[in-house]
């Protein structure tokens, strides 16, 4: 394949090209399940990989380099071939990432230079750095050029991270020669590649390269200890900077580069936000749903999350390796979770993040070429002040005769004005039904758009995917439409071109519910429940898995019902009734899981007292072990405190093997224990197996203490520290 850009949007083939990219940090999560943490991500729509090479985590002594276990930068990268995905390799050599010294090993910042300068011994330095990441994925590479690399997974590095916005040079000239100079390093090391990337926001400077841009729903780095005031990016805007990343809350500032000439990409999305110890900011589904639905709405040609994957920081040689004040950061971070909560949590978890932005890839991947097309057109009655909470908030993608009408009505932590009966204009003079419009509703729908030779004058459901069925009974493509959410309607969802309902194709509409819930996978599509997943694994079988509803739907149906499941009838999912039925047949579980009854319900501890407990997970991990249809058992961790760190032997040594912030009342900490199973054992920079007996320290959290918390618990006293249970749930997985 060719990959290439324009002024529009990335180009695959010659075709635009509307990808979805996810971060994850391959030396923050265990190698024994990069693969199968990679079809978690395919299976929401992801695209590209995008993944930071953190230099201290490879080079913490100088000369000394670390590509194994963990560390494996050509494995993973091989393993995202394995699964189909691309690969955005972040090289730095800076990258922040909530990393010590931004990524920096300790030993740089000692040099007779100043990082970040157009210092020539630096620049060596990073040619060093440059040329070891380079002999890791060479082979690798997708050179843009006709020599036969076009299906190799690294299309793209972004070169350094926030240069000029958070370090570097401030000045124009010097910054903008350091940029083209990294950049012309890494050329010269090998990474010859169609597309270099440099973040683009808050004065950033990109030296000619495709500028990427961010956007979070809070700001965890924020150094106040308030609710901060509404973001910017619930607001429908052509501005394409981020007034919230690194606290920079004058709005508009910070644009370095001609947007004429760039596609409106992006890189960092929140996919969640990351806490620190004086902001306990909780990101929840809606909220970055919302934000990545107003992205699109104005203008945006590619979304980019970080993080998509949580994880959990290595073992240092020399140190910790988390962002921190003792390093002269702003911020305070766990020294080990990295979790972020992120669609993709810290032990491999499917969070609602990732069902809710599930529905904008299955669109992006099916309809985003001819979306890629369509400019943003934003009302002159559309508010542009963030803290605006009474006005309806709306834009279009449009070439004036067909398009998307956008509609938030969302802001995270406000309460937005109900809009009655709204009747919208779309630029083709289409008017829209009228509507209710409530708090906390964000949607687009369709007008003028052909699907399947079936023109929709407007709809008010909302595109997700198309399915094209094999030849025979009923060959027409299948469009899946999902109604927005309250919405109870029953019928009357499309206003089609001289009122015909469309032969050419047939159209489904689920509810917004069943639409979190659906999966596609090799041509079906299947309904789970609220808790399970369906993907392709790396060797190309499709795999369930889930916790507790052993039940699936799926359409088309299955010549026979695959091994330990059994056919319980069918289910008509049409929402519209005046559309044809699509009929999902219902599969459950026939049997028991083997080995599921060995695990309790909740396991117990020792109070050891002070603050201090003890308990043994030897049995959770031998019933684990032997359970094949387990394939994880998680702690609900019930805590009350400033924060909890958990300590086992390693190597024999008693070592900080896991550590959480506490969130406030109602959030548990949830604990995977798969990683610990000796099969799985020196993962994470750990060199040895994991103790099996844990001691888990609760820090006190004084009462009003000098951290933003959004539901703070209630105290009896002055201070509190106390594990409260701990809960089990084991995770099932079957091959279908």
């Amino acid at each position: 394949m060719m990959y290439a850009y324009d002024r529009v949007s990335l180009v695959r083939d010659g075709k635009r090209w509307f990808p979805i990219m996810g971060e994850i940090h391959y030396s923050r999560v265990p190698r024994a399940f990069w693969e199968d943490e990679l079809c978690k991500m395919k299976a929401g729509g992801v695209d590209v990989v995008s993944a930071y090479t953190i230099w201290i985590h490879h080079e913490e002594v100088e000369g000394v380099y670390d590509w194994s276990g963990d560390r494996d930068l050509r494995s993973f990268v091989a393993a995202a071939k394995k699964c189909g995905l691309k690969v955005l390799l972040r090289i730095g050599p800076w990258c922040h990432g909530e990393v010590r010294n931004g990524g920096f090993p300790d030993w740089l910042l000692g040099k007779p230079f100043e990082p970040r300068t157009n210092d020539e011994g630096y620049f060596s330095v990073v040619g060093k750095w440059y040329s070891e990441v380079f002999r890791q994925v060479e082979g690798f590479v997708c050179s843009g050029l006709d020599d036969g690399s076009g299906d190799e997974p690294i299309i793209g590095v972004q070169i350094e991270n926030e240069y000029g916005h958070c370090g570097g040079l401030y000045e124009k000239e010097g910054g903008e020669e350091h940029m083209r100079r990294l950049r012309d390093l890494a050329a010269e090391c090998g990474f010859v590649v169609p597309i270099y990337t440099a973040t683009g926001w808050g004065g950033a400077w990109t030296g000619g390269m495709v500028p990427v841009m961010g956007g979070y729903c809070d700001a965890p780095w924020d150094q106040r200890l308030t609710e901060i005031e509404p973001s910017g990016n619930y607001t429908f805007t052509y501005e394409r900077n981020d007034h919230n990343i690194g606290s920079d809350h004058g709005f508009g500032y910070g644009i370095t580069f001609d947007m004429e000439k760039f596609p409106y990409l992006t890189a960092e999305l929140g996919g969640g936000l990351q806490v620190t110890k004086h902001r306990r900011t909780v990101a929840t589904a809606k909220d970055i749903a919302a934000v990545a639905t107003v992205k699109m709405g104005s203008g945006v040609n590619l979304l980019g999350f970080y993080m998509y994957h949580g994880g959990t920081n290595p073992e240092g040689k020399l140190s910790t390796l988390q962002e921190s004040n003792a390093t002269g950061s702003l911020n305070d971070l766990p020294v080990k979770s990295y979790d972020f909560r992120a669609p993709v949590r810290e032990f491999g978890q499917v969070s609602p993040t990732l069902r809710e932005l599930k529905l904008l890839s299955f669109f992006a991947s099916d309809f985003g070429s001819g979306f890629c097309d369509l400019p943003a057109s934003i009302p002159s009655d559309n508010p542009l002040d963030p803290k605006d909470t009474e006005s309806l908030r709306y834009s279009f993608r449009t070439d004036g005769k067909s398009g998307y009408l956008f509609v938030n009505n969302y802001v995270r932590h406000q309460t937005l004005s109900n809009h009655k009966g709204v009747s919208i204009k779309a630029p083709s003079g289409f008017v829209f039904p009228k509507m209710d419009i409530g708090d906390g509703d964000f949607f687009f729908f369709p007008f003028g758009i052909e699907f399947g030779g079936a023109e929709v004058r407007t709809a008010t459901a909302t595109p997700l995917l198309r399915l094209d069925r094999s030849p025979g009974r009923n060959a027409r493509p299948l469009f899946v439409f999902y109604k927005r959410e309250g919405d109870s309607s029953s019928s009357g969802f499309f206003d089609f071109a001289n009122g015909k309902k469309p032969s050419s194709a047939d159209f489904l509409v689920l509810s917004r519910k069943d639409a979190l819930n659906l999966w596609r996978v090799k041509g079906r599509l299947f309904v789970t429940g609220d808790d399970a997943c369906v993907m392709e694994d790396s060797g190309g079988g499709t795999v369930i898995f889930g916790r507790k509803e052993k039940r699936f739907l799926v359409y088309p149906d299955f010549e026979a019902a695959p091994d330990g499941w059994k056919r319980t009838g069918f289910v008509d999912k049409q929402a519209d009734s005046g559309l044809a039925s699509v009929m999902f047949a219902v599969y459950e579980r026939d049997g028991d899981i083997d080995g599921a009854q060995s695990f309790p319900k909740k396991l117990g501890f020792e109070n050891l007292g002070g603050g201090a407990y003890r308990f043994d997970v030897s049995h959770l991990l031998d019933s684990l072990g032997k359970a094949d249809s387990v394939s994880d058992v998680f702690l609900k961790v019930s805590y009350k405190g400033e924060s909890a760190e958990i300590r086992a032997d390693v190597a024999g040594e008693r070592k900080l093997i896991l550590d959480d912030f506490y969130l406030g009342d109602g959030f548990d900490w949830e604990i995977g224990l798969k990683r610990f199973l000796e099969k799985n054992s020196g993962t994470n920079g750990n060199p040895g197996k994991v103790g099996t007996v844990w001691d888990f320290s609760v820090n006190p959290l004084q009462k009003n203490p000098p951290i933003y918390f959004e539901r703070l618990p209630e105290f009896s006293s002055g201070s509190i520290a106390v594990l409260e249970s701990i809960d089990v749930e084991d995770e099932w997985r079957f091959k279908i």
